[in-house]
């Protein structure tokens, strides 16, 4: 999920403990598999597997659940399935832009799964490109703080292709080019700076300012949305208020 940054982190920290952990595995697990199958099984020579390993190991997931789905999408072990990526767009409540992006073995159950938890929800499925276009693919490294400044993560990601440091309050945001993403991640690393999470991810280029209750409203859609096992990621352009964040959370 990500609208607004400390939404995005509010949520990367629930998740960990969430009760829908086992589906968070599955999906993580799902990402590793295509993965290997697109660039192979040797992490060395594929940064998208390293990627999705790392982010399986920050969030616990056993590591004999990751090396068998290396070796399913490598062709090395059975039950592979073969998963494609699909996008879904629409609007959810308050106007605000919705994309789904999905990776699945059936495109009738996916796309059955996204309108009902969209028309169930307050939201209404549009046409391809009439919402993708108020987003960027970008590549989004969370930091978590620590000690570190911002001049700290800014001084080792500046040269890598980094567009900007956003402070989330407990991690920074380094946005770049999708294409710079390994560069920046890997400028973190040589400085021996740690990472929690490293996407291409589609960024809103403007944002729709809600109030408690459409704030209440766009995550009930999101969650019922994150509900389904075909569901990888929701990309929506809302942006919350720290004191409207609070009343949520309240």
């Amino acid at each position: 999920m990500s609208g607004h940054s400390k939404w995005a982190t509010t949520k990367h920290k629930k998740a960990v403990v969430d009760a829908k952990r086992g589906k968070l595995f599955a999906k993580m697990i799902k990402n590793i598999e295509v993965a290997a199958r697109m660039g192979g099984g040797d992490v060395s020579g594929n940064p998208t597997l390293y990627d999705a390993i790392q982010k399986a190991k920050k969030s616990s997931v056993p590591n004999k659940n990751i090396d068998s789905a290396v070796k399913r999408g490598a062709g090395l072990e059975a039950g592979g399935a073969d998963y494609q990526t699909i996008m879904y767009e629409g609007y959810g409540p308050n106007g605000v832009a919705v994309l789904i992006e999905c990776l699945t073995d059936n495109r009738n159950r996916a796309a059955s799964d996204v309108r009902v938890a969209m028309t169930r929800n307050g939201g209404a499925m549009a046409d391809p490109g009439s919402v993708s276009y108020l987003f960027n693919r970008k590549g989004v490294v969370i930091v978590p703080k620590g000690e570190l400044s911002e001049d700290d993560v800014l001084g080792a990601v500046l040269d890598a292709g980094a567009e900007e440091v956003n402070d989330l309050g407990e991690s920074f945001e380094v946005i770049s080019e999708a294409t710079d993403m390994v560069a920046v991640r890997t400028a973190l690393q040589d400085a021996g700076i740690d990472y929690d999470s490293a996407d291409a991810n589609f960024v809103p280029t403007m944002q729709v300012e809600l109030d408690e209750d459409g704030a209440r409203k766009i995550f009930k859609l999101i969650d019922a949305l994150e509900d389904s096992d075909d569901v990888q990621n929701v990309f929506a352009n809302f942006d919350v208020s720290d004191e409207v964040m609070e009343q949520v959370d309240a």
